[in-house]
């Protein structure tokens, strides 16, 4: 052993204490690396959900890293208090010199802290929207929803965030606290239209669609109370009635689960369409013209 340590400090120029603190470095990075693996082949036999796979392979991929820094630090450093001078120095001029980067690790710092969102939620980042699928040092991920695709629908395309922007832009969170969100269907029909009823008949509609999604949520909205100041008095469906100039504008109005959207409308609006084809006097408003006899007036003058 002699022989080699000799070989080494005259070849290369490593001394014989440099060479114990680089194999006792390798020897930290191959135990702590093995016992990563050990870690997650374990957790791969247990459970098959994703998420939990996921959230396994980061916190234990994190944890080895900051002790596989810690250790091998304290093998290198021996003078501490020279270290500490040298950091802090190093520190300035780091901060000035990396201020995005640095800002993204605080931000990354401060979503895992606070957690303003988690993988697995919907959020909106400024204008980009989308669920969370991945959350890293420098920044996070999520597969865009919307944009040129209707009803809050994926458009297959991952967007990469700096973490930095959580201290710059607004953040919205569909599924965080109250995990429900209120949507609206406007149905316009004519004045003609017997508009008491069709406002009876989507009432009824909402509260088969809608009523299980409400009663859901009236358990949620206590839980994310406990969190928020949040406060609905009423969760059930409800119609609002208004005049616009091609007719008269029945606003549906109920809770549903963000991710179900797309989903909720349509089976409501088929049900719409079938139960209003279903009564003559219920009629889709749409442009019209309308013209008046001269001489006349109130309904017997209209026509179209």
């Amino acid at each position: 052993m002699n022989g080699i340590a000799d070989f080494l400090r005259q070849t290369i120029g490593i001394s014989p204490e440099n060479q114990s603190k680089v194999i006792y470095s390798i020897l930290i990075i191959t135990v702590l690396g093995l016992a990563r693996y050990g870690i997650l082949k374990i957790v791969w036999r247990f459970t098959e959900e994703p998420k939990a796979r996921y959230t396994w392979r980061r916190s234990v991929s994190f944890t080895i890293g900051f002790l596989t820094l810690i250790i091998i630090s304290g093998v290198w450093i021996q003078a501490i208090g020279r270290f500490g001078a040298f950091l802090g120095l190093f520190t300035a001029g780091l901060a000035i010199a990396l201020k995005d980067p640095l800002t993204n690790i605080a931000g990354w710092i401060f979503i895992l802290v606070r957690t303003p969102f988690s993988i697995g939620d919907r959020v909106q980042i400024g204008e980009n929207a989308g669920d969370v699928i991945d959350i890293r040092l420098f920044q996070f991920s999520i597969l865009e929803i919307g944009n040129w695709v209707d009803a809050d629908q994926s458009t297959g395309r991952i967007i990469h965030v700096p973490n930095g922007q959580i201290f710059t832009v607004s953040q919205a969170n569909y599924t965080a606290g109250f995990k429900f969100i209120w949507n609206e269907l406007k149905i316009l029909i004519t004045f003609e239209s017997n508009w008491e009823k069709a406002k009876e008949l989507l009432i009824k509609i909402a509260n088969e669609k809608a009523a299980p999604a409400s009663e859901s949520a009236e358990v949620k909205i206590r839980e994310a109370s406990k969190k928020y100041m949040i406060f609905y008095q009423y969760l059930t469906p409800i119609v609002y009635t208004k005049v616009e100039d091609s007719g008269v504008l029945l606003s549906m109005r109920y809770i549903c689960d963000p991710l179900k959207r797309r989903t909720t409308e349509h089976e409501i609006w088929e049900d719409i369409l079938r139960t209003f084809h279903q009564h003559d006097d219920i009629d889709f408003a749409y442009p019209t013209q309308r013209f008046y006899t001269l001489g006349k007036s109130g309904k017997e003058a209209g026509g179209i």
